[in-house]
């Protein structure tokens, strides 16, 4: 039974007695998936698990009452065809789920879908991929719960191709960029933004299986996906950890039992109301200390899991030894300087850091106690000094935002940069100009 209600006395008689006349799809919800799986791909490496994820997800699905639009190996033209079709299903169904596997990548902070049939030779290729940011909107148009599942985080050979072509700044980072959930919404990605996820060995890769293993689960929906996220983090030997993000009101059930409530309890304070508001500002500092303060607040709540997770996958980088072909020339401490340009209506400034670089693990943190906002910055860098740094924090004033931020808000951006043996530099070039100059002690 698929459904459920909540009802004072006479509206439970009501539901028991469509309940034994069999007439429990008056509950029912009306539920929409689009499901594709690209692997065959003609310009660029090709995947072996798609086609396999598409096909074994869309079964799960159908077996929990979706209506469920599959595509296989989509050219551009049958992708748009079907995201068309979906978007039109999402505006008439109370749930909908988009689940794709299959390659990826972020330009400017924009994420992309690839068609088998797509070329990348330049930014004006980009017009041939779907933009994530459209299923989002067409997920919107359902009246309950969305969700969004990209199983897509795998390296793009063809992303180099169009970092190298750019006839102007731009910024083609590893993996795909953050996707905060509207409300009403659950968005899962198989590994953390900026990062790139395994294909796996067997038929399905990691993600997937844990994907499988749990959607039928008669669980809350949100419980589902933090299971699913525990699961590939274990499996993979804590390297791979999922992106998680939840805006959602209530409970839901994909394959949940009946609830009902005869009579309104009594209220009484929730200490875990405000664990996710929290959570999302810790996630989007990304420190160690900023999950630690999480989980000294909120330690028996939803997010306490996935804290201790990412402080585990911190802790992990900063130990690990050097990977084959990474280099410890860079090791030691480092001065980092950041100087932004003034832009519009938001004032230029200039920031000094302190990091550290132990087997080619990049860590730099700071806090300013005038103004609570913060930065922390992460990265590996290679053997020839080349690496794309992810940057998170929260904003100080609003006078140094240039999207009028208000302070204490999350941000998060990356940064291109080439270091020497002493010395490096660097360039984020989202938002607004800055450049970053790194000088070993």
């Amino acid at each position: 039974m698929r459904f459920f209600f909540k009802s004072h006395l006479p509206g439970f008689c009501l539901a028991l007695l469509a309940y034994w006349l069999g007439l429990d799809s008056v509950f029912a919800d009306t539920r929409v998936a689009l499901v594709i799986g690209n692997g065959a791909y003609t310009s660029t490496a090709q995947l072996p698990n798609p086609s396999h994820d598409a096909e074994d997800v869309a079964s799960s699905l159908k077996r929990s009452g979706f209506e469920v639009i599959q595509g296989i190996d989509l050219r551009q033209a049958d992708m748009q065809d079907l995201t068309i079709r979906f978007a039109r299903a999402a505006s008439r169904a109370d749930v909908a789920i988009f689940y794709y596997s299959g390659h990826a990548m972020q330009y400017n902070g924009v994420n992309y879908l690839m068609p088998v049939d797509a070329m990348l030779t330049d930014e004006a290729d980009l017009k041939r991929f779907v933009r994530v940011d459209d299923i989002v909107n067409d997920l919107q148009q359902a009246k309950n719960l969305r969700i969004l599942v990209l199983d897509s985080c795998r390296d793009n050979p063809l992303a180099e191709t169009l970092k190298r072509s750019a006839t102007r700044a731009a910024s083609v980072g590893r993996g795909l960029s953050r996707v905060e959930a509207p409300r009403g919404t659950i968005v899962s990605f198989s590994t953390q933004s900026g990062q790139v996820a395994a294909d796996g060995a067997g038929r399905n890769s990691p993600y997937t299986t844990a994907f499988l293993k749990h959607i039928e689960e008669p669980q809350e929906i949100g419980d589902v996906f933090r299971d699913i996220s525990s699961d590939v983090y274990d499996a993979s030997g804590k390297t791979q950890l999922p992106e998680l993000s939840l805006s959602i009101i209530g409970k839901f059930y994909l394959n949940g039992p009946v609830s009902v409530t005869v009579a309104p309890a009594a209220p009484r304070a929730d200490p875990c109301a405000a664990a996710e508001a929290h959570w999302k500002a810790a996630d989007g500092i990304g420190t160690v200390g900023a999950f630690e303060d999480h989980l000294a607040r909120f330690s028996n709540c939803s997010f306490a899991s996935l804290a201790r997770a990412r402080m585990d996958g911190l802790k992990q980088k900063v130990a690990a030894a050097p990977a084959a072909g990474e280099s410890r020339t860079f090791d030691g401490k480092w001065d980092v300087t950041v100087s932004c340009a003034s832009s519009g209506k938001a004032m230029g400034y200039t920031r000094a850091l302190s990091a550290t670089i132990a087997n080619g693990l990049f860590h730099a943190e700071d806090r300013d106690p005038r103004t609570n906002s913060t930065l922390a910055i992460d990265g590996q860098i290679g053997a020839d000094g080349k690496t794309t740094l992810s940057a998170r924090g929260l904003t100080g004033p609003s006078a140094y935002t240039v999207n009028n931020s208000a302070p204490g808000s999350p941000y998060g951006y990356t940064i291109d940069a080439q270091f020497e043996r002493s010395r490096g530099s660097g360039k984020r070039n989202e938002l607004r100009p800055c450049s970053f100059t790194f000088v070993k002690r």
